[in-house]
């Protein structure tokens, strides 16, 4: 069951996304991420517990509507509706964690195939979404990869697989679903340019990202 968490500007646009997912019975409603601004206590308490987290910023800039969201580290792979994002712009929504745009008039269909790829760690673009080169999405070689590109969230992860912990004892302790571990794993092999989760554990302890 995929776990969808729903934020939109509008709360007439609330609903019908939230909906939107309600109607199908492979998922499930997750509650969605508080803003910044309305954090109390524990910022760990901001923690999505989702595979997908579905945004429609309405009017309001992309980027601003982001940042007034808690850290990127401790939200799932983000689906934007909404258009208007420049090449520039969708280079540092990846690296916020965006990592599908549709259009705002996207039809259900689209949205629950968009989903679903999410779900599977894929990125999803929109035949409407800016023209962005290959090596947008791809990312550097094992030998230029930097170990601070790491978040605290896959350090974290990283260190329950130094522990030798699978992907659903990692999700059980994170509260996140196995989906988001997946997700997170290749992400950590990926900027670690590890083929294995033994590769990258050996990488991250000889790079100091590891306490042994």
């Amino acid at each position: 069951m995929i776990a969808v968490a729903v934020l939109a500007s509008s709360p007439m646009t609330q609903a019908r996304l939230e909906a939107l997912i309600a109607a199908r019975s492979e998922w499930r409603l997750a509650a969605p991420p508080s803003r910044a601004a309305d954090q109390t206590g524990d910022p760990a308490g901001s923690a999505v517990s989702a595979d997908v987290l579905l945004i429609d910023p309405g009017t309001r800039p992309v980027e601003a509507f982001l940042r007034a969201l808690p850290g990127t580290a401790r939200l799932p792979p983000i689906m934007l509706l909404g258009g208007g994002v420049t090449p520039a712009a969708f280079t540092r929504l990846l690296r916020a964690g965006v990592r599908a745009i549709l259009p705002r008039a996207a039809s259900a269909h689209e949205i629950a195939a968009g989903i679903e790829a999410l779900a599977a760690g894929l990125v999803v673009l929109h035949p409407s979404a800016p023209p962005v080169s290959v090596g947008t999405l791809v990312r550097r070689s094992p030998a230029e990869s930097r170990t601070d590109t790491l978040t605290p969230r896959e350090l974290e992860i990283l260190g329950m697989m130094a522990e030798g912990l699978g992907n659903r004892a990692i999700g059980t302790s994170l509260g996140i679903s196995t989906h988001t571990v997946k997700f997170h794993i290749a992400v950590i092999l990926d900027k670690l340019g590890a083929r294995s989760r033994t590769e990258a554990v050996a990488i991250g302890m000889r790079r100091g990202l590891l306490m042994v």
